[in-house]
C-alpha cells in the first residue's frame, strides 16, 4: 500500500514579483515548489510567478490558464512513498512562440503574448527573472561562449530588437524598457544546467545588447546582477503510466508532473532588488556556486549522459533499467571516482565517494521512468560541460579518461540515428544535420569519422581535440562498441 502525503496549494494572488522564461516540467517541479513552500510558510503573496513558454506547446499554457494555474507535483521517494503537492504560486502563463496552424505548434506567426510578457519585464513589481530554456536557449557556442549571431532567431532579434523571440532578446528588450523608464534592473537568475550559468547568461545578453546600443550594453554590464545557481532534481517527461498512477491516487490533472523526492537548489546570493527568504525552505544561499555546479554537472549529468548514449544503443529505455545492470553501475562508479572527482575543487567537508553512491541510489529509484532518449537530447550542447572540460583537466593532470572516451564514442554512434541492432531513433540536436553529414561522408572509416567529429569546434575544445591520446581512445572505444556491442565494450573497459 502506498504511503501518500497530500499538500494543498497556498492562497493565490495577482501580485507577480518573478517572471520565468521556460514553462516546462522542470520549472514546475523545482523552482515553483520552493516558492510554494515559501508562500505556505509566510503567507507572502508578493512573489507570484508569470511563466512564459517561448517555443512550442501553447496547449500547456492554455491548459494551465483554464485550470486557474494550479497543478500537482508527485514526488516519489520510491514506488511506495509519494508526496503530492498542489502548486498555486504561478499566477499567469504566457506564450511567445509561434502559434498553431492546422493543430500543429510552431507553424504560425510569432508572439501571441509577447507584449504582455515585455510589459511584465518592465513592471516595477518584477524583481527577479528566472530561466529554464535549456543550454541551446542561450544561443552561445558551447565551446567558445560566443553568441551565435548567424542563428536565424538571433539574427531576427538583431534586426528587430523590439519584437524579440529568444530569451536573450526578451531580456535585452525588457531591460531597455526599464532603463528608458528610469527603473532599476531586475536580477536575472539562470536555472539551467550550465557551468557558470549566470556568467553565460550575462555574456549572451551583453553580446546581443552590443548589437543594439553600446550605452545599453554598458548599463547592463554595470548594473544588472546575474547570479549563478545549481539545480538538481530528476524530473522525467510524463508518460501514460504516470497519468494512470496519479489517477489511482485520485488526481485527474493533465498538467501534473512527477519527479523524485530529492531536490537541491544552490544560489549565489546577489539580488539587489530583494528576494524571498527561501533558504528557510531549503534553498542554499552561498557566495560561490561554482564547485557545486561543476560537481553536479560532471558527476550526475555526466553519468546520465553515459547511460543515455550507451543504453540507447543497446535498446535500454530508462535510467532504472540501465542501473539494473551491474556492468553499467560499475562504469558509472569508475567514471565518477576516477575521471570526474579528481577534477573537482570542493570544500574540505565534501565526500565525493558518498555523493557518488547517493547518485547511484537516486538512479535506482524504481518509481521514476526517466527515458534515456530525453536525456540524450541536445548532446552537442551538453557534452562540453558534462564530459569534455573534465576530460581535458584529467588528461592535463596525467590521468586517463577511458570512460569518457567510451561515452564520446557512443554519442558519435548515437548521432547516426539508429542503435546497434539497426533500430532507428530520433536525433534531437541543433547540429543533427551536420553530424548526420559526417556519418554519410566518412561511413565505416572509424579514424576519419572520429577526427571529423573532434574537429567540430562548436563542441570539442581544440586542445582536447588535438590530444592524440584522446582521439585514439575514442576511436578504439568506437571500434569495440560497434563490433562487440555494449556488453563487449564494457567488459573490455573493465579489463583495461
Amino acid at each position: 500500500m502506498q504511503d501518500v502525503t497530500r499538500l494543498p496549494a497556498s492562497a493565490g494572488s495577482d501580485r507577480i514579483g518573478i517572471v520565468h522564461l521556460g514553462l516546462g516540467a522542470f520549472h514546475r517541479a523545482h523552482q515553483a515548489v520552493y516558492l510554494e513552500r515559501y508562500r505556505r510558510r509566510t503567507g507572502d503573496t508578493g512573489w507570484g510567478v508569470s511563466s512564459a513558454n517561448l517555443r512550442a506547446n501553447v496547449a500547456l499554457v492554455d491548459a494551465l490558464h483554464e485550470a486557474g494555474h494550479r497543478y500537482h507535483v508527485a514526488e516519489y521517494a520510491d514506488s511506495e512513498h509519494v508526496t503530492v503537492r498542489e502548486i498555486g504560486v504561478i499566477e499567469e502563463t504566457l506564450f511567445t512562440g509561434k502559434e498553431q496552424v492546422d493543430g500543429r505548434d510552431g507553424q504560425g506567426s510569432w508572439g501571441r503574448d509577447r507584449e504582455t510578457l515585455l510589459a511584465r519585464l518592465a513592471s516595477p513589481e518584477t524583481r527577479i527573472v528566472t530561466l529554464t530554456v535549456t543550454e541551446k536557449g542561450y544561443f552561445l557556442s558551447p565551446a567558445s561562449g560566443e553568441l551565435l549571431v548567424d542563428d536565424p532567431l538571433i539574427a531576427a532579434d538583431i534586426a528587430d530588437p523590439e519584437s524579440p523571440c529568444t530569451a536573450p532578446g526578451l531580456l535585452v528588450e525588457g531591460l531597455a524598457r526599464r532603463r528608458a523608464a528610469g527603473l532599476a534592473p531586475f536580477t536575472v537568475l539562470s536555472c539551467d544546467n550550465m557551468p557558470d550559468n549566470g556568467k553565460r547568461t550575462r555574456n549572451a545578453v551583453i553580446q546581443l545588447a552590443e548589437r543594439r546600443n553600446a550605452a545599453l550594453a554598458t548599463w547592463i554590464e554595470q548594473e544588472v546582477a546575474f547570479p549563478c545557481s545549481m539545480v538538481d532534481r530528476i524530473v522525467p517527461a510524463m508518460t501514460e503510466a504516470d497519468v494512470a498512477r496519479l489517477a489511482e491516487l485520485g488526481i485527474e490533472d493533465a498538467n501534473a508532473v512527477v519527479g523524485e523526492a530529492f531536490s537541491q537548489w544552490v544560489v549565489e546570493d546577489d539580488f539587489p532588488l530583494g528576494r524571498p527568504d527561501w533558504e528557510v525552505d531549503g534553498v542554499e544561499m552561498v557566495a560561490d556556486v561554482a564547485p557545486f555546479e561543476t560537481m553536479k554537472l560532471r558527476m550526475l549529468n555526466g553519468s546520465h549522459s553515459l547511460l543515455a548514449y550507451l543504453g540507447a544503443l543497446d535498446g535500454i529505455e530508462t535510467v532504472f533499467e540501465a542501473v539494473s545492470r551491474n556492468d553499467l553501475v560499475a562504469l558509472l562508479r569508475r567514471y565518477m571516482l576516477e575521471e570526474a572527482a579528481p577534477t573537482l575543487a570542493m570544500p574540505e567537508d565534501t565526500d565525493l565517494a558518498a555523493y557518488a553512491e547517493q547518485l547511484l541510489e537516486r538512479f535506482a529509484n524504481d518509481s521514476l521512468r526517466h527515458r534515456l532518449q530525453q536525456i540524450a537530447m541536445d548532446g552537442s550542447q551538453k557534452l562540453p560541460q558534462r564530459w569534455l572540460h573534465g576530460a581535458q583537466a584529467c588528461l592535463a593532470a596525467g590521468g586517463k579518461v577511458p570512460c569518457t572516451a567510451l561515452g564520446v564514442a557512443a554519442w558519435i554512434r548515437y548521432t547516426a540515428g539508429d542503435d546497434l541492432a539497426g533500430r532507428s531513433h530520433p536525433v534531437d540536436d541543433p547540429l543533427a544535420s551536420h553530424l548526420a553529414g559526417l556519418h554519410a561522408r566518412h561511413g565505416d572509416d572509424v579514424d576519419a569519422l572520429v577526427r571529423a567529429f573532434l574537429a567540430v569546434d562548436d563542441v570539442f575544445p581544440r586542445a582536447l581535440a588535438a590530444e592524440p591520446r584522446f582521439a585514439e581512445a575514442v576511436a578504439t572505444a568506437y571500434t569495440t562498441l560497434t563490433r562487440q556491442g555494449l556488453a563487449g565494450a564494457l567488459a573490455a573497459l573493465a579489463r583495461a
